[in-house]
């Protein structure tokens, strides 16, 4: 039998999108709520490029942070085919930056800045290697020809495994994996590879978008795949293997953008995540390895300390209650919907 009461340490999220300005200073507090710390995306326009761009940036993150919240944003810089291997070794040795991400030009929101030709990104890995510089990979392909629900498999075989091999000690986190193709992957790998997997690919399939009419507010890119991967994802986070850790991919889109003729890929679940974490925990009879997905795992791999602070969630008769919708500047943006009620909730 289940517990009905479990306590662990506070939470991480290891891939967040907060936005800037009117967006930021709504959506922030949704995280700063419930998780200690948080990578940031850099895929603003412009984007967050230099050591300058991510004090700036991070400064605006910390000025939106309510005071009653206790919350380290972790900066990244975009990587670019023109990005500056000093810059880059100056922003990590001095505690600006945390990771560099990877977006394959084109891939997803705001990624046009993104890198075509690898080769020419090879001077900026080469010395994020040796300083032991993490590296969050975007792993989809954007080739016309390839399917989209094929793109994560081909990325790791076009681009992944071949820069494995060149670079085996280069740190890479595959972010938001979507298949059984990225589990077997990162099993296949060493401790300095790792994965992130999100809230909602482990409760979506493909159906979710497509069956009865298209529902955007399920659409995101990585685009969930069919049954069988959810399921390869579900057992990946609820094994305690310490390569896999959460990262919400949390995106938020005004319902105006996410509901027009083409709408915005992105899942908003940074003000709910942890309670449907604990219900899937809960189906897959693994709520104790609910800690080390959420909690140990990614410090570990980043080399941080776990976070001091505890959190507490019970199980109740009456289900837990979420805002739906986000009431920011630019417009509502809707919260995830799991399409069930959960139960947890967070001990007064």
């Amino acid at each position: 039998m289940s517990p009905s009461r479990i306590t662990i340490q506070r939470p991480d999220d290891w891939h967040l999108h907060l936005r800037d300005g009117d967006m930021l200073r709504a959506v922030l507090p949704e995280t700063s709520a419930h998780f200690g710390r948080a990578i940031i995306m850099p895929n603003l326009v412009p984007p967050v490029l230099t050591r300058a761009d991510a004090i700036a940036y991070r400064n605006r993150i910390v000025e939106a942070v309510p005071a009653s919240h206790n919350f380290t944003p972790l900066m990244t810089l975009y990587l670019t085919e023109g990005t500056d291997p000093d810059d880059v070794e100056a922003a990590y040795r001095d505690g600006t930056i945390s990771a560099l991400k990877l977006y394959p030009a084109g891939a997803t929101t705001n990624s046009a800045s993104g890198v075509r030709d690898f080769e020419k990104a090879m001077p900026v890995l080469e010395r994020m290697a040796k300083l032991g510089i993490p590296l969050c990979v975007h792993g989809e392909v954007t080739d016309a020809d390839i399917d989209i629900f094929d793109r994560e498999a081909v990325f790791i075989d076009r681009i992944l495994a071949p820069l494995r091999k060149r670079l085996p000690e280069l740190r890479i986190i595959m972010e938001h994996i979507t298949t059984q193709d990225g589990v077997d992957f990162v099993k296949s790998n060493d401790t300095n590879f790792a994965a992130t997997i999100t809230t909602h690919h482990l409760i979506i399939n493909r159906n979710a978008i497509l069956v009865g009419g298209i529902h955007p507010h399920y659409y995101c890119l990585p685009v969930a795949k069919r049954e069988k991967h959810r399921l390869a994802l579900r057992a990946a986070a609820t094994s305690g293997d310490a390569r896999f850790f959460l990262g919400t991919d949390s995106a938020p889109h005004t319902d105006a953008r996410k509901e027009s003729p083409c709408g915005c890929a992105g899942i908003f679940t940074a003000n709910n995540t942890v309670q449907l974490l604990a219900h899937v925990f809960e189906e897959e009879n693994a709520l104790d390895k609910l800690e080390a997905f959420a909690s140990l795992n990614g410090p570990a791999f980043y080399g941080l300390p776990v976070n001091e602070a505890t959190i507490t969630l019970e199980k109740r008769e009456d289900p837990a209650s979420f805002a739906d919708k986000i009431d920011t500047a630019e417009g509502l943006v809707t919260v995830f919907d799991p399409g069930y009620r959960v139960y947890w909730h967070y001990a007064d």
